[in-house]
């Protein structure tokens, strides 16, 4: 990572230094100390910017993460008509060399550097400053969690396995950071997302510098993002306390069964707080054009990804969500096109890209109630999103088995990157449908499979000793 650091600072420092009316009597870039290139409101306000820009990138969230999410589960398969993307994710033959590998881990580094230029700046604290400030705990809280989740063994199977290095410094060109271990990731995480939580006040006072809806990490983002990492962790305690914060004092509702295809539909972010609690804008001026998440499922761009057989059919027919997937065709066979992200076309805005919606909070505490023996709050929490989205179901009864909740999961996130973590978590076996129309795919990966874990990108390994390959790669 010797190199990549010392490009990231310079390029983190030439925006922040770019695009002011005084920059002719500005110092050269590569001379101003990091320390006080964020020196203003305005400045961290461009450097948080930037840093949503970074995980915007089809690298990280603008793609990558979220495909590989379902891909690699039972969710998607690729056709076998396709324009060569994510080959080797299809039929698990990734390695060391793969792009989309080497992707997430760079730009995943790249976000956190950006993140700590904001931590780590001088500016006095005040309420703006603190809600940026905890803009930046956030995201690097939530790119840990990342890549935590896909280069090292699941917390719930060993937390005491190889993580991922944990870097909290921006100027750190010269050290060659060894891999902290899973525990120690995740309590950085969490500790990044109360100090996220603790300096956001409950509304969002940054509206001079940018909008508060729901492009724009807030409070109970963080404490959202954090009952994800609580769940991922196995600490149920904690994910229940994190989520019912959220459902309590957060505001957030559910679509009607009436509104929520419109709400799919809706390329513009939410200021109401409806369904959505944090999503990437891409707009005009943001979208990833053709390199899209909407572009990789849209049959009017690559359309390269397709629903599983087994998914389509576990929607019953008055379930709303079994009308974002549409019973078509792709080169002449028979297909599930996912229309999930239907806004390709537009020439005004694009789909923004869900990083967490209510719905997942609310299975969250449903699950963390099942996991610590409480039946009837766990299945009040279930039937609020499996009656929601699906008015004519009766709802679960009896027990509120985990095997329930798993699976409405499922059908709830779908296309949303967060299946393959499910499995991981739960250690159970990544069982694939084999589709008659699907490029070269593997079935089953077993527990235990090395698979299961992306390897470090060779590059990092050659750079730095410190940092150990994961085993099998």
């Amino acid at each position: 990572m010797k190199t990549r650091y010392i490009y990231i600072i310079i390029a983190g420092i030439l925006g922040v230094t770019s695009c002011k009316k005084d920059f002719l009597t500005n110092p050269p870039p590569t001379a101003v100390p990091v320390s006080s290139a964020i020196n203003s409101v305005n400045s961290m306000t461009d450097a948080v910017n930037g840093m949503y820009s970074s995980m915007r990138m089809t690298s990280l969230f603008g793609r990558d993460i979220s495909v590989m999410g379902d891909l690699m589960a039972d969710n998607a398969y690729l056709s076998f008509t396709n324009s060569s993307k994510y080959l080797q994710e299809n039929n698990y033959t990734f390695n060391n060399i793969t792009p989309e590998v080497i992707n997430i881990w760079t730009q995943g580094y790249f976000s956190i550097l950006q993140a700590n230029r904001i931590i780590n700046s001088n500016l006095t604290a005040d309420a703006t400053v603190n809600q940026l400030r905890g803009e930046a705990y956030t995201v690097r809280g939530l790119v840990y969690l990342e890549l935590v989740n896909f280069f090292a063994t699941s917390a719930t199977v060993n937390n005491a396995a190889p993580g991922v290095p944990i870097v909290k410094a921006f100027t750190t060109p010269f050290i060659m950071p060894s891999r902290n271990m899973v525990g120690e990731v995740y309590k950085q995480i969490i500790s990044d997302l109360d100090s996220a939580y603790n300096l956001m006040p409950d509304a969002p006072i940054a509206a001079n510098y940018h909008a508060t809806n729901s492009e724009y990490l807030a409070k109970y983002a963080a404490r959202a993002i954090q009952a994800r990492a609580y769940l991922y962790e196995g600490d149920y305690v904690n994910a229940l306390a994190a989520s019912l914060d959220v459902i309590k004092n957060g505001g957030y509702s559910l679509a009607a069964p009436a509104a929520f295809n419109a709400y799919w539909a809706n390329p513009a972010p939410q200021a109401g707080k409806l369904e959505t609690i944090f999503e990437l804008a891409l707009n005009t001026q943001t979208n990833n054009g053709t390199n899209g998440l909407d572009g990789i499922y849209s049959q009017s761009g690559f359309g390269d990804l397709l629903c599983t057989d087994p998914l389509y059919a576990s929607y019953s027919l008055t379930d709303v969500r079994k009308s974002l997937i549409i019973n078509g065709k792709r080169s002449g066979q028979p297909a599930l096109i996912v229309n999930k992200y239907p806004n390709y076309t537009l020439s005004t805005d694009k789909d923004d890209i869900k990083i967490i919606r209510y719905a997942e909070v609310l299975l969250t505490a449903a699950e963390a109630y099942a996991r610590t023996s409480d039946n009837t709050n766990a299945l009040l929490y279930l039937n609020q999103v499996a009656q929601k989205r699906d008015p004519a179901f009766g709802g679960y009864t009896g027990t509120a088995t985990i095997d329930n909740i798993i699976t409405e999961r499922q059908k709830e996130l779908a296309f949303e990157g967060l299946r393959y973590f499910d499995l991981a978590r739960t250690n159970v076996v990544i069982n694939r449908p084999v589709q008659p129309f699907s490029y070269a795919s593997i079935a089953t990966i077993p527990v235990g499979d090395h698979r299961r874990i992306l390897p470090i990108p060779l590059a990092e390994i050659n750079a730095n000793n410190n940092l150990i390959p994961n085993p099998g790669y």
